[in-house]
Protein backbone atom coordinates (compact mmCIF):
# COMPACT_ATOMS: atom_id res chain seq x y z
CA UNK A 1 0.00 0.00 0.00
CA UNK A 2 1.25 3.48 -0.44
CA UNK A 3 0.71 6.87 1.54
CA UNK A 4 -2.82 8.16 0.87
CA UNK A 5 -2.80 10.71 -1.57
CA UNK A 6 -3.84 14.59 -1.13
CA UNK A 7 -7.89 14.81 -2.06
CA UNK A 8 -10.82 17.22 -0.62
CA UNK A 9 -11.93 14.61 1.16
CA UNK A 10 -10.77 11.06 2.64
CA UNK A 11 -12.47 7.98 3.60
CA UNK A 12 -12.45 6.24 6.87
CA UNK A 13 -14.08 3.18 8.08
CA UNK A 14 -17.08 2.08 11.03
CA UNK A 15 -16.67 -1.52 11.67
CA UNK A 16 -19.75 -3.04 13.14
CA UNK A 17 -19.77 -6.82 13.50
CA UNK A 18 -19.85 -8.00 10.00
CA UNK A 19 -20.61 -4.86 8.63
CA UNK A 20 -18.22 -2.16 7.01
CA UNK A 21 -19.69 0.90 5.87
CA UNK A 22 -17.60 3.67 5.15
CA UNK A 23 -18.89 7.85 4.68
CA UNK A 24 -16.82 11.06 3.33
CA UNK A 25 -14.62 12.78 5.77
CA UNK A 26 -14.22 16.77 5.47
CA UNK A 27 -17.37 18.98 4.23
CA UNK A 28 -20.03 18.43 6.29
CA UNK A 29 -23.99 19.59 6.26
CA UNK A 30 -25.80 20.76 9.39
CA UNK A 31 -22.85 18.76 11.22
CA UNK A 32 -23.39 15.52 9.57
CA UNK A 33 -20.77 13.94 6.97
CA UNK A 34 -22.22 13.88 3.67
CA UNK A 35 -22.22 10.82 1.66
CA UNK A 36 -19.85 10.05 -1.25
CA UNK A 37 -21.95 11.41 -4.89
CA UNK A 38 -22.37 8.41 -7.09
CA UNK A 39 -21.33 8.03 -11.06
CA UNK A 40 -25.28 8.88 -11.71
CA UNK A 41 -25.69 11.64 -10.05
CA UNK A 42 -25.57 14.22 -12.61
CA UNK A 43 -28.71 12.73 -14.05
CA UNK A 44 -30.07 12.55 -10.87
CA UNK A 45 -29.03 16.49 -10.46
CA UNK A 46 -31.16 17.37 -13.57
CA UNK A 47 -33.98 15.28 -12.68
CA UNK A 48 -34.49 16.74 -8.98
CA UNK A 49 -33.61 20.19 -10.27
CA UNK A 50 -36.64 20.02 -12.52
CA UNK A 51 -38.64 19.34 -9.80
CA UNK A 52 -38.02 22.51 -7.99
CA UNK A 53 -36.42 20.54 -5.29
CA UNK A 54 -32.51 21.64 -5.60
CA UNK A 55 -31.33 25.30 -5.26
CA UNK A 56 -30.75 26.36 -9.37
CA UNK A 57 -28.32 28.98 -8.39
CA UNK A 58 -24.89 28.84 -10.04
CA UNK A 59 -23.02 28.70 -6.86
CA UNK A 60 -24.93 25.79 -5.61
CA UNK A 61 -23.89 23.65 -8.79
CA UNK A 62 -20.82 24.65 -9.63
CA UNK A 63 -19.85 23.31 -5.70
CA UNK A 64 -21.73 20.41 -6.12
CA UNK A 65 -20.09 19.81 -9.43
CA UNK A 66 -16.28 20.34 -7.61
CA UNK A 67 -17.43 18.05 -5.61
CA UNK A 68 -18.55 15.67 -7.19
CA UNK A 69 -15.02 15.72 -9.39
CA UNK A 70 -13.15 15.70 -6.20
CA UNK A 71 -14.88 12.52 -5.23
CA UNK A 72 -14.22 10.89 -8.29
CA UNK A 73 -10.44 11.66 -8.45
CA UNK A 74 -10.57 10.06 -4.75
CA UNK A 75 -12.18 6.95 -6.11
CA UNK A 76 -9.61 7.23 -9.10
CA UNK A 77 -7.04 6.71 -5.86
CA UNK A 78 -7.54 3.67 -4.00
CA UNK A 79 -9.60 0.51 -3.69
CA UNK A 80 -12.96 1.03 -1.58
CA UNK A 81 -13.72 -0.97 1.81
CA UNK A 82 -15.42 -3.99 1.46
CA UNK A 83 -16.85 -6.82 3.78
CA UNK A 84 -14.37 -9.15 2.26
CA UNK A 85 -11.60 -7.09 1.83
CA UNK A 86 -11.61 -4.05 4.39
CA UNK A 87 -8.49 -2.12 4.01
CA UNK A 88 -7.52 0.41 1.36
CA UNK A 89 -5.39 0.05 -1.50
CA UNK A 90 -3.87 3.15 -2.19
CA UNK A 91 -3.03 3.20 -6.08
CA UNK A 92 -0.30 5.69 -7.92
CA UNK A 93 -0.83 7.38 -10.72
CA UNK A 94 1.95 6.41 -13.79
CA UNK A 95 2.59 7.95 -16.69
CA UNK A 96 1.02 6.75 -19.95
CA UNK A 97 4.87 5.30 -21.05
CA UNK A 98 5.04 3.04 -17.80
CA UNK A 99 1.41 1.80 -16.89
CA UNK A 100 0.91 -1.75 -18.54
CA UNK A 101 -2.40 -3.18 -19.67
CA UNK A 102 -2.15 -6.51 -17.58
CA UNK A 103 -4.75 -9.43 -18.01
CA UNK A 104 -4.98 -12.30 -15.12
CA UNK A 105 -6.74 -14.87 -15.72
CA UNK A 106 -8.58 -16.59 -12.84
CA UNK A 107 -8.13 -13.25 -11.46
CA UNK A 108 -10.75 -13.22 -9.02
CA UNK A 109 -9.30 -16.77 -7.32
CA UNK A 110 -7.29 -16.97 -4.49
CA UNK A 111 -3.42 -15.70 -5.87
CA UNK A 112 -5.42 -13.84 -8.91
CA UNK A 113 -6.91 -11.43 -6.11
CA UNK A 114 -3.27 -10.83 -4.39
CA UNK A 115 -1.62 -10.11 -7.82
CA UNK A 116 -4.70 -7.92 -8.90
CA UNK A 117 -4.35 -6.23 -5.34
CA UNK A 118 -0.34 -5.63 -6.19
CA UNK A 119 -0.84 -4.47 -10.06
CA UNK A 120 -3.44 -2.06 -9.15
CA UNK A 121 -1.71 -0.66 -6.27
CA UNK A 122 1.26 -0.23 -8.73
CA UNK A 123 -0.87 2.33 -11.11
CA UNK A 124 -1.30 -0.44 -13.74
CA UNK A 125 -4.85 -0.67 -16.09
CA UNK A 126 -5.95 -4.79 -14.60
CA UNK A 127 -8.12 -6.87 -16.86
CA UNK A 128 -9.54 -9.83 -14.66
CA UNK A 129 -10.65 -12.81 -16.59
CA UNK A 130 -12.90 -15.31 -14.45
CA UNK A 131 -15.81 -17.67 -15.05
CA UNK A 132 -16.39 -18.02 -11.39
CA UNK A 133 -16.00 -21.85 -10.65
CA UNK A 134 -13.58 -21.16 -7.91
CA UNK A 135 -12.94 -17.59 -8.00
CA UNK A 136 -15.53 -15.36 -6.29
CA UNK A 137 -16.18 -12.09 -7.02
CA UNK A 138 -15.93 -10.73 -3.91
CA UNK A 139 -12.37 -11.23 -3.77
CA UNK A 140 -12.36 -8.38 -6.37
CA UNK A 141 -15.04 -6.17 -5.74
CA UNK A 142 -13.17 -3.93 -3.68
CA UNK A 143 -11.70 -2.49 -7.21
CA UNK A 144 -14.89 -2.42 -9.23
CA UNK A 145 -14.91 1.02 -9.13
CA UNK A 146 -11.61 2.11 -10.34
CA UNK A 147 -10.81 3.28 -13.83
CA UNK A 148 -7.76 1.29 -14.21
CA UNK A 149 -10.01 -1.94 -13.10
CA UNK A 150 -12.22 -4.30 -15.81
CA UNK A 151 -13.55 -7.58 -14.68
CA UNK A 152 -14.95 -9.92 -17.30
CA UNK A 153 -16.86 -13.15 -16.83
CA UNK A 154 -15.27 -15.28 -19.63
CA UNK A 155 -14.27 -18.76 -19.91
CA UNK A 156 -10.17 -19.08 -21.11
CA UNK A 157 -11.40 -22.05 -22.55
CA UNK A 158 -12.95 -19.58 -25.33
CA UNK A 159 -11.02 -17.19 -27.51
CA UNK A 160 -11.01 -14.02 -26.34
CA UNK A 161 -9.73 -10.60 -28.03
CA UNK A 162 -8.29 -8.15 -25.99
CA UNK A 163 -5.27 -5.40 -26.56
CA UNK A 164 -2.75 -6.10 -23.55
CA UNK A 165 1.03 -5.93 -23.08
CA UNK A 166 1.49 -8.51 -20.02
CA UNK A 167 -0.57 -11.78 -19.48
CA UNK A 168 -0.78 -13.71 -16.19
CA UNK A 169 -2.52 -17.34 -17.03
CA UNK A 170 -3.69 -18.57 -13.84
CA UNK A 171 -7.10 -19.94 -14.71
CA UNK A 172 -7.56 -23.45 -13.42
CA UNK A 173 -8.59 -25.28 -10.10
CA UNK A 174 -5.68 -25.92 -8.08
CA UNK A 175 -7.04 -28.07 -5.38
CA UNK A 176 -8.02 -31.76 -5.46
CA UNK A 177 -11.51 -32.02 -4.91
CA UNK A 178 -12.29 -29.12 -7.18
CA UNK A 179 -10.41 -30.28 -9.95
CA UNK A 180 -11.52 -33.84 -10.11
CA UNK A 181 -14.61 -33.03 -10.16
CA UNK A 182 -15.27 -32.13 -14.15
CA UNK A 183 -11.10 -33.87 -15.17
CA UNK A 184 -11.96 -33.02 -18.81
CA UNK A 185 -12.84 -29.59 -18.25
CA UNK A 186 -9.48 -29.26 -16.09
CA UNK A 187 -7.57 -30.75 -18.95
CA UNK A 188 -9.23 -28.30 -21.64
CA UNK A 189 -8.43 -25.29 -18.96
CA UNK A 190 -4.87 -26.33 -19.21
CA UNK A 191 -4.55 -27.08 -23.05
CA UNK A 192 -7.46 -25.34 -24.85
CA UNK A 193 -6.87 -22.23 -22.38
CA UNK A 194 -2.81 -22.02 -22.55
CA UNK A 195 -3.26 -22.11 -26.37
CA UNK A 196 -5.81 -19.36 -26.24
CA UNK A 197 -3.73 -17.13 -24.07
CA UNK A 198 -0.78 -18.03 -25.90
CA UNK A 199 -2.17 -17.12 -29.89
CA UNK A 200 -3.58 -13.92 -27.76
CA UNK A 201 0.16 -13.36 -26.73
CA UNK A 202 1.63 -14.03 -29.91
CA UNK A 203 -1.02 -11.63 -31.95
CA UNK A 204 -1.02 -8.64 -29.15
CA UNK A 205 3.34 -9.69 -28.77
CA UNK A 206 2.81 -9.62 -24.85
CA UNK A 207 4.82 -11.28 -22.41
CA UNK A 208 2.87 -14.58 -21.27
CA UNK A 209 3.55 -16.11 -17.29
CA UNK A 210 2.24 -19.51 -16.61
CA UNK A 211 1.11 -20.30 -13.47
CA UNK A 212 2.23 -24.16 -13.24
CA UNK A 213 2.81 -25.74 -10.10
CA UNK A 214 4.88 -28.61 -8.13
CA UNK A 215 2.82 -31.20 -8.63
CA UNK A 216 3.94 -31.52 -11.99
CA UNK A 217 6.64 -33.48 -10.32
CA UNK A 218 4.38 -36.24 -8.88
CA UNK A 219 5.33 -38.67 -6.13
CA UNK A 220 8.91 -37.37 -6.19
CA UNK A 221 12.17 -39.63 -6.31
CA UNK A 222 14.11 -36.60 -5.67
CA UNK A 223 14.33 -34.45 -2.65
CA UNK A 224 14.22 -31.38 -2.71
CA UNK A 225 13.08 -31.24 -6.13
CA UNK A 226 14.97 -29.33 -8.73
CA UNK A 227 13.66 -27.31 -12.19
CA UNK A 228 15.69 -29.88 -14.25
CA UNK A 229 13.79 -32.98 -12.08
CA UNK A 230 11.43 -34.69 -14.58
CA UNK A 231 9.05 -35.34 -12.17
CA UNK A 232 7.42 -39.20 -11.40
CA UNK A 233 3.18 -39.15 -12.70
CA UNK A 234 1.19 -41.24 -12.51
CA UNK A 235 -0.22 -40.36 -16.34
CA UNK A 236 -3.83 -42.11 -15.34
CA UNK A 237 -4.37 -41.44 -12.05
CA UNK A 238 -7.35 -39.29 -10.34
CA UNK A 239 -4.29 -36.42 -10.38
CA UNK A 240 -3.68 -36.94 -13.79
CA UNK A 241 -5.76 -34.33 -14.83
CA UNK A 242 -3.87 -31.74 -13.10
CA UNK A 243 -0.55 -32.77 -13.28
CA UNK A 244 -0.30 -33.60 -17.22
CA UNK A 245 -2.55 -30.87 -17.77
CA UNK A 246 0.25 -28.23 -16.59
CA UNK A 247 3.48 -30.50 -17.83
CA UNK A 248 1.53 -30.27 -21.63
CA UNK A 249 0.74 -26.43 -20.85
CA UNK A 250 4.32 -25.86 -20.33
CA UNK A 251 5.27 -28.26 -23.40
CA UNK A 252 3.08 -25.44 -25.34
CA UNK A 253 4.95 -22.50 -24.01
CA UNK A 254 7.89 -23.72 -24.75
CA UNK A 255 6.37 -24.64 -28.42
CA UNK A 256 5.16 -21.16 -28.68
CA UNK A 257 8.81 -19.74 -27.52
CA UNK A 258 10.38 -21.57 -30.00
CA UNK A 259 8.54 -21.52 -33.29
CA UNK A 260 6.78 -18.01 -33.00
CA UNK A 261 9.03 -16.22 -30.65
CA UNK A 262 6.67 -15.51 -28.20
CA UNK A 263 7.79 -13.93 -24.34
CA UNK A 264 7.72 -16.76 -21.86
CA UNK A 265 7.97 -16.69 -18.23
CA UNK A 266 6.67 -20.16 -16.01
CA UNK A 267 6.49 -20.30 -12.63
CA UNK A 268 6.13 -24.01 -10.63
CA UNK A 269 4.33 -22.89 -7.63
CA UNK A 270 4.35 -24.64 -4.50
CA UNK A 271 1.89 -25.14 -1.22
CA UNK A 272 0.44 -21.64 -1.05
CA UNK A 273 -1.47 -20.32 1.73
CA UNK A 274 -3.19 -16.85 2.63
CA UNK A 275 -6.47 -14.84 3.23
CA UNK A 276 -9.25 -15.50 0.60
CA UNK A 277 -8.21 -19.09 0.14
CA UNK A 278 -11.53 -20.99 -0.59
CA UNK A 279 -12.88 -21.99 2.76
CA UNK A 280 -13.95 -25.67 1.17
CA UNK A 281 -10.54 -25.84 -1.20
CA UNK A 282 -10.25 -29.10 1.10
CA UNK A 283 -6.22 -28.23 1.70
CA UNK A 284 -4.78 -28.43 4.38
CA UNK A 285 -3.87 -25.40 5.18
CA UNK A 286 -7.78 -24.13 5.22
CA UNK A 287 -9.32 -27.70 6.59
CA UNK A 288 -6.80 -27.65 9.51
CA UNK A 289 -7.61 -24.11 10.61
CA UNK A 290 -11.67 -24.12 9.80
CA UNK A 291 -11.61 -27.48 11.78
CA UNK A 292 -9.33 -25.99 14.95
CA UNK A 293 -11.73 -23.05 14.56
CA UNK A 294 -14.67 -25.03 15.39
CA UNK A 295 -13.24 -27.77 17.27
CA UNK A 296 -13.68 -30.20 14.94
CA UNK A 297 -11.49 -33.53 14.54
CA UNK A 298 -8.49 -32.28 12.42
CA UNK A 299 -8.58 -35.14 9.64
CA UNK A 300 -5.31 -36.22 8.03
CA UNK A 301 -5.19 -38.61 5.13
CA UNK A 302 -2.64 -41.23 5.68
CA UNK A 303 -0.09 -41.67 8.80
CA UNK A 304 0.75 -37.98 8.78
CA UNK A 305 4.46 -38.62 7.55
CA UNK A 306 4.08 -37.07 4.61
CA UNK A 307 6.18 -33.79 4.03
CA UNK A 308 5.08 -30.30 2.29
CA UNK A 309 6.32 -27.19 2.49
CA UNK A 310 4.09 -23.66 2.72
CA UNK A 311 4.42 -20.21 1.53
CA UNK A 312 2.36 -16.77 2.13
CA UNK A 313 0.69 -15.58 -0.42
CA UNK A 314 2.50 -12.03 -0.55
CA UNK A 315 5.87 -13.82 -1.48
CA UNK A 316 4.19 -15.92 -4.13
CA UNK A 317 3.12 -12.54 -5.52
CA UNK A 318 6.49 -11.07 -5.17
CA UNK A 319 7.64 -13.90 -7.03
CA UNK A 320 6.00 -14.13 -10.00
CA UNK A 321 6.51 -10.30 -10.08
CA UNK A 322 10.15 -10.69 -10.61
CA UNK A 323 9.68 -13.46 -12.56
CA UNK A 324 7.46 -11.36 -15.30
CA UNK A 325 9.43 -8.85 -15.71
CA UNK A 326 13.11 -10.46 -15.15
CA UNK A 327 14.75 -11.65 -18.02
CA UNK A 328 15.21 -15.24 -17.23
CA UNK A 329 12.77 -17.33 -19.02
CA UNK A 330 13.20 -21.05 -17.97
CA UNK A 331 10.83 -22.61 -15.71
CA UNK A 332 11.44 -21.53 -12.18
CA UNK A 333 10.24 -22.94 -8.88
CA UNK A 334 8.38 -20.41 -6.38
CA UNK A 335 7.71 -21.68 -2.91
CA UNK A 336 9.23 -21.76 1.05
CA UNK A 337 11.84 -24.81 1.52
CA UNK A 338 11.01 -24.77 4.91
CA UNK A 339 9.73 -28.58 5.40
CA UNK A 340 6.56 -29.88 7.37
CA UNK A 341 5.27 -33.56 8.32
CA UNK A 342 1.35 -32.62 8.17
CA UNK A 343 1.26 -34.21 11.25
CA UNK A 344 2.82 -31.69 12.32
CA UNK A 345 1.55 -28.95 10.89
CA UNK A 346 -1.71 -29.91 12.07
CA UNK A 347 -0.49 -29.66 15.76
CA UNK A 348 0.89 -26.34 14.94
CA UNK A 349 -2.23 -24.66 13.61
CA UNK A 350 -4.51 -26.74 16.43
CA UNK A 351 -2.05 -24.92 18.67
CA UNK A 352 -2.19 -21.81 17.15
CA UNK A 353 -5.66 -21.11 17.11
CA UNK A 354 -5.96 -22.37 21.08
CA UNK A 355 -8.15 -25.08 19.70
CA UNK A 356 -9.43 -28.39 21.55
CA UNK A 357 -9.75 -30.47 18.84
CA UNK A 358 -8.51 -33.84 17.81
CA UNK A 359 -6.09 -35.38 15.22
CA UNK A 360 -7.92 -38.06 13.64
CA UNK A 361 -6.27 -40.31 11.12
CA UNK A 362 -7.92 -41.92 8.12
CA UNK A 363 -6.86 -43.80 5.05
CA UNK A 364 -4.43 -42.09 2.33
CA UNK A 365 -5.83 -40.79 -0.46
CA UNK A 366 -4.49 -42.47 -4.03
CA UNK A 367 -0.91 -40.61 -5.77
CA UNK A 368 -0.85 -38.44 -2.56
CA UNK A 369 3.27 -37.75 -3.16
CA UNK A 370 4.85 -38.70 0.28
CA UNK A 371 7.56 -35.51 0.37
CA UNK A 372 7.24 -31.85 -1.72
CA UNK A 373 9.99 -29.49 -1.05
CA UNK A 374 10.65 -26.36 -3.15
CA UNK A 375 14.67 -26.31 -4.09
CA UNK A 376 14.52 -22.06 -4.86
CA UNK A 377 18.56 -22.10 -5.81
CA UNK A 378 17.49 -21.01 -9.68
CA UNK A 379 14.62 -18.61 -7.90
CA UNK A 380 17.47 -16.75 -5.72
CA UNK A 381 20.03 -16.83 -8.43
CA UNK A 382 17.96 -15.51 -11.48
CA UNK A 383 15.16 -13.33 -9.67
CA UNK A 384 17.30 -12.55 -6.34
CA UNK A 385 13.74 -13.60 -4.72
CA UNK A 386 13.15 -16.10 -1.44
CA UNK A 387 9.95 -16.00 0.95
CA UNK A 388 10.17 -13.13 3.34
CA UNK A 389 7.60 -14.36 5.28
CA UNK A 390 7.40 -17.25 8.03
CA UNK A 391 5.10 -19.62 8.46
CA UNK A 392 3.96 -18.43 11.62
CA UNK A 393 3.90 -14.92 10.39
CA UNK A 394 1.53 -15.79 6.97
CA UNK A 395 -0.61 -18.16 9.63
CA UNK A 396 -1.75 -15.66 12.05
CA UNK A 397 -2.99 -13.47 9.17
CA UNK A 398 -4.85 -16.94 7.37
CA UNK A 399 -6.25 -17.86 10.74
CA UNK A 400 -7.61 -14.17 11.70
CA UNK A 401 -9.44 -14.47 7.76
CA UNK A 402 -10.95 -18.02 8.34
CA UNK A 403 -11.88 -16.49 11.66
CA UNK A 404 -14.55 -13.91 10.11
CA UNK A 405 -15.60 -16.44 7.19
CA UNK A 406 -16.81 -18.68 10.09
CA UNK A 407 -18.55 -16.42 12.09
CA UNK A 408 -19.98 -15.30 8.67
CA UNK A 409 -21.39 -18.53 7.55
CA UNK A 410 -22.15 -19.89 11.07
CA UNK A 411 -20.49 -23.60 10.24
CA UNK A 412 -18.36 -24.39 7.72
CA UNK A 413 -18.14 -28.22 6.85
CA UNK A 414 -14.77 -28.85 5.66
CA UNK A 415 -13.79 -30.55 2.03
CA UNK A 416 -13.21 -34.23 2.04
CA UNK A 417 -10.47 -35.82 -0.55
CA UNK A 418 -13.71 -36.82 -2.58
CA UNK A 419 -14.52 -35.00 -5.95
CA UNK A 420 -16.64 -31.88 -5.28
CA UNK A 421 -18.09 -28.95 -6.90
CA UNK A 422 -16.59 -25.68 -5.00
CA UNK A 423 -18.94 -24.03 -2.55
CA UNK A 424 -19.60 -23.91 1.15
CA UNK A 425 -20.95 -26.34 2.82
CA UNK A 426 -22.44 -24.32 5.73
CA UNK A 427 -25.06 -25.45 8.17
Amino acid sequence: THPPPPAANYFFLITLPHKISFASFGRTTNNHPEQPIPKTMSSDLKRTASNGSLPDDPATKRARLERYVADQQLLASQSIPTPHTPEVIYTVRLADSLRKKILITGGAGFVGSHLTDRLMSEGHEVVVMDNFFTGRKANVEHWLHHPNFSLVRHDVIQPILLEVDQIYHLACPASPPHYQYNPVKTIKTSTMGTINMLGLAKRVKARILLASTSEIYGDPNVHPQPESYWGNVNTIGPRACYDEGKRVAETMMYAYKNQNDVSIRVARIFNTFGPRMHPNDGRVVSNFIIQSLQNKDITIYGDGSQTRSFQYVDDLVNGLLKLMNGNYDMPVNIGNPDEYSIKDFATKIRDMCESKSEVKFLPKVADDPTQRKADISTAKRELDWEPKVTVDEGLKKTIAYFQGEVEAAGEIVPTGPEAVKPGVRAN
